[in-house]
């Protein structure tokens, strides 16, 4: 903590020093300190990206940091002999000051609460803090409010705050927190709010955290926040499932679809079984940024599409996007939704990227459950006539299989490896999955690749019987 001392004094008397702040926020990261090291790579700016994103030596930040840190200790020095000869003369004109009440103190981080850690701060430097607070308090825009979702980790909140800082108009961004499970980020419905970001139409931002353990404050109430953020989750989860739709028609016709219609149109040709509110609303702007999204991918085919999904892989799902006024149009799960089926856990998972939305128990035939790769061909509603038949009240064929995914009369069967190749699932879960994922949906079946927690929530998603969704006229050999 030594050279995070001498840093922030070096700071108070050189604010203007890029490459100071961007010491004192290495010392501050590496110390834990993930709010204050965020907020000096932001005063650093130019110096953070260009150090950030090349192979600097070591050394050569040692050099430099050195030189500052003997120029910080030599002015210590010469104010604390300055300091001692006006100490006598400081008590005695507090005897004659009047009595103050503080003003409430502000939990965000500001320059004042990065540089005061027990340790005297210019009076004219803290009220120049307290003055920027009460300029982006009273912006003349008010910010517009953004969701997104990523692991409580130091490098995930590195990438929210790049973002914020690229963005061109004033925005607060609610960051909610995804645990980890493995490879895994875990999408759980309410997922908790950690840090908001602030960035006004002055260009400040104002980084609080909403984790009581970590920032080692008060934060503020997050009850309004935390039920917009759940109302957000449950329209990316919409979102999501028309995104898919979408890219799988394109994959299929070679172009977007023009309407709704071409993807909820008359089965068998269907996509989707229904829409929602929701993706009503939304499709024309989510049709502009798919079309945007997939005109900046690499010309080859279905390379850029496989570019993209690595990508989303990476980036842990998506993007931010709002509840209520909108931030950005396009959808925090950017990588088409996709089928994993673990054999050895019996486990099944909705997936976008690296991100598990859904991980259901599943009953398999062991040997017989062929692994690779598929795609649902087909997807119907009472596929033996009738809601209790041996294949349940869904089902999703796999590519040109005698393979599907399915529901079944045997409940009992779930988690053990009694079928005769075919994966089910039970009632609530197969409807609810059949409702999520559209025809195209691509499925990956191999061994040791899920977590065994599962992960289907209370409140699932819209999953009402489509209707004239059943086929009377073909009966399905599925090896159950």
């Amino acid at each position: 903590m030594k050279n995070s001392q001498h840093l922030k004094a070096y700071v108070q008397m050189h604010p203007d020093n890029k490459m100071a702040w961007y010491l004192l926020g290495k010392e501050y990261y590496k110390n834990g300190q993930q709010g204050k090291a965020n907020y000096c790579f932001n005063q650093a700016g130019e110096v953070y990206e260009a150090f950030e994103r090349s192979k600097v030596p070591a050394d050569m930040l040692r050099e430099y940091e050195d030189g500052l840190l003997k120029v910080a200790h030599e002015r210590h020095q010469s104010k604390l002999r300055k300091r001692r000869m006006l100490v006598a003369l400081v008590l005695l004109l507090l005897l004659f000051l009047p009595p103050a009440v503080s003003p409430e103190a502000d939990s965000g981080i500001t320059l004042e609460s990065l540089l005061d850690d027990g340790e005297d701060v210019p009076a004219q430097l803290a009220a120049d803090a307290q003055e920027t607070v009460a300029e982006e308090e009273h912006s003349e825009q008010p910010p517009k409010l953004a969701f997104t979702a990523m692991a409580g980790d130091a490098a995930a909140s590195s990438q929210a705050f790049a973002a914020i800082v690229k963005s061109k108009s004033p925005v607060m961004t609610a960051i909610m927190g995804m645990e980890r499970s493995g490879k895994w980020l875990v999408w759980k419905k309410k997922l908790p709010l950690t840090a908001t970001l602030v960035k006004n139409d002055n260009g400040r931002i104002v980084y609080q955290s909403y984790d009581q353990a970590r920032c080692e404050c008060q934060p503020p109430e997050s009850g309004e926040l935390q039920k917009q953020a759940a109302q957000w989750q449950e329209q990316q989860e919409q979102l999501a499932v028309l995104w898919s739709a979408m890219r799988a028609y394109k994959s299929s016709k070679g172009n977007l679809p023009q309407s709704l219609k071409e993807l909820t149109g008359a089965f068998p040709g269907n996509w989707l079984g229904a829409a929602t509110p929701l993706m009503k609303e939304k499709f024309a702007s989510l049709r502009a940024s798919t079309a945007d999204s997939l005109s900046e991918q690499p010309a080859g085919g279905t390379g850029g599409e496989e570019n993209q999904e690595a990508q989303a892989a990476a980036d842990g799902g998506g993007g931010a996007g709002a509840a209520g006024e909108t931030a950005q149009e396009m959808p925090f799960f950017t990588g088409s939704l996709t089928i994993i089926v673990d054999k050895q856990n019996h486990r099944l998972a909705v997936t976008s990227g690296s991100v598990i939305l859904r991980n259901y128990a599943v009953g398999l035939g062991g040997d017989k459950t062929p692994e690779g790769a598929f795609a649902i061909t087909d997807k119907v509603v009472n596929p033996n006539g009738h809601d209790n038949g041996e294949f349940g009240s869904r089902g999703m064929q796999l590519s040109d299989s005698n393979y599907a995914i399915h529901g079944t009369n045997e409940p009992e069967s779930i988690g053990k490896d009694e079928s005769l190749g075919c994966i089910r699932m039970s009632r609530k879960d197969v409807e609810e999955l059949f409702a999520l994922v559209p025809r195209g949906t691509k499925v990956q079946i191999s061994k040791g690749v899920l977590p065994e927690e599962l992960l289907v929530p209370e409140d699932r998603f819209p999953s009402g019987a489509p209707r004239n969704q059943t086929n009377p006229n073909k009966v399905y050999h599925w090896l159950n």
